[in-house]
């Protein structure tokens, strides 16, 4: 069975098109209310969200679906996702139910679902969803609904856990940090937590009104944070994506740094503490620079397809603890059980007043290769791996980049489009052989 409505991390759409809409939500919570059930116990799930509009109107349909099945129901209301793995965990619930589309735009949503053990769900328990929403309801009688009640200090939990993950010998004691929310998830979080390790704190992005979340802020557009940081002489910008589990950086003079830069810097002071990582998870997206510093450092990076939870499972499979994405995805499976933007923020922060040093020295050795990023759709369905003249254009450019970088296509899995990425020494070079590569896979 294939899956009709679960994606590569959860369910996503436009609200008010199908399935992002009132009468599915309720459909599913019933739905994985029943696959929940077949435990025999009463079960209890937790459903936090995000700042869009709409979650209001899935929340309730969620609640009503869960309720329907005979499932309990705790509300957090807004809070990151990460925050709703947490405490999924911490308080022994059966599910984390978080409702956001990531950093999508407002019109937007989505839901997203964490195990007992604060995880994300493999594609097995997805498809038993599926199957469950395709069979008759079987509504809970008024004695067996399930019951729902509000988790009033959802935000400060949540605060002092990301706190935890701070070394108790250091402080931000004397540190400007600006802050930027992307007006989401993370707006009374992010603030709080930077301003009780001792920082001061400048927020931008963090007022949200239902249709701002990741409009022109957010670690999908830094330009605000690059901004506030110089404009404030600040020491350092932490910018967050709508539901904060994405997180780029940004120094006092205004560099921003990716998810690939900010791993290796996670991974450096592992090594300067004595207790190097048996190896890093990255994507195939990951830039060669940082796969070939890792590697001058005696670390072995070892690429997962694209997508947090395949990285989470490529650690899981190997025993490892790091890994992440470019895109600000970053896991630290001996702080937290998923990807947190604000954990990840802290453990590259204390490395840098542990060494002393700022970013761009921590990243020295870092050379990034200059990476070209094109699109070309596609006719839905279309063969376009048996494409000849593909097969040979590529064949051409890889032997242009032998020993100078590398070439990726990959379809993409929401829309009909292929991904052309090149990767090379020189930008020129990454250009004109991605372009190639796009030509000779654009219908003709």
């Amino acid at each position: 069975m294939t899956r009709r409505y679960f994606g590569t991390d959860g369910i996503r759409g436009q609200v008010g098109q199908g399935p992002i809409t009132a009468d599915f939500m309720l459909r599913l919570g019933h739905a994985v209310g029943r696959v929940l059930r077949q435990h025999g116990t009463v079960p209890t799930v937790l459903i936090g969200k995000d700042t869009r509009v709409s979650g209001y109107m899935i929340e309730s349909a969620l609640e009503a679906g869960f309720s329907s099945a005979g499932v309990n129901v705790v509300l957090s209301g807004p809070l990151p996702t990460p925050g709703i793995a947490y405490l999924t965990r911490a308080l022994r619930l059966d599910l984390g139910v978080v409702i956001s589309a990531s950093h999508n735009p407002f019109e937007d949503n989505g839901i997203k679902f964490f195990s007992a053990r604060g995880e994300k769900l493999p594609d097995a328990w997805e498809l038993e969803v599926e199957q469950a929403l395709t069979a008759e309801p079987r509504w809970a009688d008024a004695a067996n609904l399930g019951k729902a009640r509000r988790l009033d200090d959802a935000t400060g939990r949540y605060v002092e856990f990301c706190k935890s993950t701070f070394s108790p010998e250091l402080s931000l004691k004397g540190v400007k940090v600006v802050v930027d929310a992307a007006h989401g998830a993370a707006y009374q979080v992010a603030p709080a937590v930077f301003h009780e390790l001792g920082a001061q704190v400048s927020r931008i992005g963090c007022a949200p009104d239902g249709f701002n979340i990741n409009a022109g802020f957010g670690a999908t557009a830094p330009a605000a944070l690059v901004e506030a940081v110089r404009a404030q002489q600040a020491d350092y910008g932490v910018a967050l994506d709508g539901d904060a589990d994405r997180l780029l950086l940004v120094d006092a003079e205004g560099s921003v740094f990716d998810g690939d830069q900010l791993l290796y810097v996670m991974a450096l002071d592992r090594i300067r503490q004595g207790r190097p990582p048996e190896g890093v998870v990255g994507t195939l997206m990951t830039n060669l620079g940082v796969e070939q510093a890792l590697a001058r450092q005696g670390i072995e990076l070892v690429r997962a397809k694209v997508g947090d939870r395949y990285v989470l499972e490529e650690l899981g499979r190997r025993g490892w603890l790091l890994g992440g994405e470019g895109s600000g995805h970053l896991l630290a499976l001996d702080h937290h059980s998923t990807g947190d933007g604000l954990i990840s923020a802290l453990l590259v922060l204390q490395a840098s007043i542990r060494q002393g040093r700022g970013l761009k020295a921590l990243l020295q050795d870092v050379k990034l290769f200059p990476q070209v990023l094109l699109n070309v759709r596609m006719a839905p369905g279309a063969d376009w791996s048996s494409n000849p003249r593909l097969k040979q254009v590529r064949a051409d450019v890889e032997q242009r980049l032998a020993g100078r970088g590398r070439v990726l296509l990959r379809p993409s899995g929401t829309e009909p489009v292929v991904r052309v990425m090149v990767e090379a020494s020189e930008q020129e070079l990454a250009r004109s052989s991605a372009q190639a590569l796009a030509d000779a896979l654009a219908p003709a």
